[in-house]
């Protein structure tokens, strides 16, 4: 409880960071400088207002400066990475697998909400988490997949891994491109961002094949589900309503990460 309790401390310094994260990249701005500033009045954020899901809470919601309102999503954010890494802690040990859901689920905390505000994928989190989920695979090894029916029993578990890996990213992501070209071919307009794409690419370094189905399953169904309802309630035109669908996606891979051996009787986890 105690490694949990300190991983979930930690995942609040994480979330407070990937808050600078999902404000800054959109904008083509740096992460690392300047310090942290309100966006309305531009005063400098002391230390004791930015410490983590705390100061929100303290300053009820406001600058202490120019009192206009601080979004929620900075509180969400710190707070969701902060709970996903304990539990990831509380159910995976102290292990390298906790490490990988951890690393996977700041990933997608990023994702979730640039989607939803901003309706962009930084290539810094897609791009760069395909690469940390090849890596990862190297030195943790995915349970066994397609690719072990597929390839030679006597190859090391760890090629196995990374071809798993890289087979899973590449495989899922081009499906995806595909549907989104032939719907792009048939409706003559772009139904899909190449955002999404990558996401999926990333998504398949971590999970491998199966699980990156499943979660592609998942994330549209939420994301059928969730945009119908959204334009039946603010009677938006389907025609233009852009869904922000990475965010789905991250929501239904988090739960695949969690609990998505069970569902494909995967012995061990991701």
């Amino acid at each position: 409880m105690l490694e949990a309790l300190l991983a979930g401390l930690f995942g609040l310094l994480i979330g407070s960071f990937l808050n600078v994260c999902i404000h800054r990249m959109p904008r083509d701005l740096s992460v690392v400088s300047p310090r942290s500033a309100c966006p309305y009045c531009e005063k400098w954020i002391a230390w004791y207002d930015n410490i983590p899901v705390v100061s929100y809470f303290v300053l009820m919601g406001r600058c202490r400066h120019c009192k206009e309102r601080i979004s929620w999503r900075y509180a969400a954010v710190e707070l969701f990475t902060g709970v996903l890494f304990f539990v990831g802690v509380m159910k995976f040990g102290v292990t390298l697998l906790a490490l990988k859901f951890c690393i996977f689920a700041a990933i997608q905390i990023d994702l979730i909400f640039t989607d939803f505000e901003e309706r962009i994928l930084p290539d810094e989190f897609t791009k760069g988490g395909t690469v940390a989920g090849l890596v990862l695979a190297a030195f943790i090894p995915m349970s066994p997949g397609l690719m072990a029916l597929l390839l030679p029993i006597e190859w090391n578990r760890v090629v196995i891994s990374v071809i798993e890996a890289a087979v899973g990213a590449l495989f899922t992501a081009g499906i995806l491109w595909g549907f989104g070209a032939i719907y792009e071919k048939i409706r003559h307009r772009e139904g899909l961002g190449l955002g999404d794409v990558k996401m999926v690419m990333m998504i398949g370094a971590f999970f491998g094949i199966q699980g990156t189905l499943l979660t592609l399953i998942i994330g549209s169904v939420l994301g059928s589900v969730a945009g119908l309802t959204y334009i039946f309630v603010k009677r938006e035109d389907a025609a233009t309503y852009e869904l922000p669908f990475g965010s789905f996606l991250g929501i239904a891979a988090l739960g695949v990460a969690l609990y998505g051996s069970s569902v494909l009787s995967w012995y061990g986890r991701f």
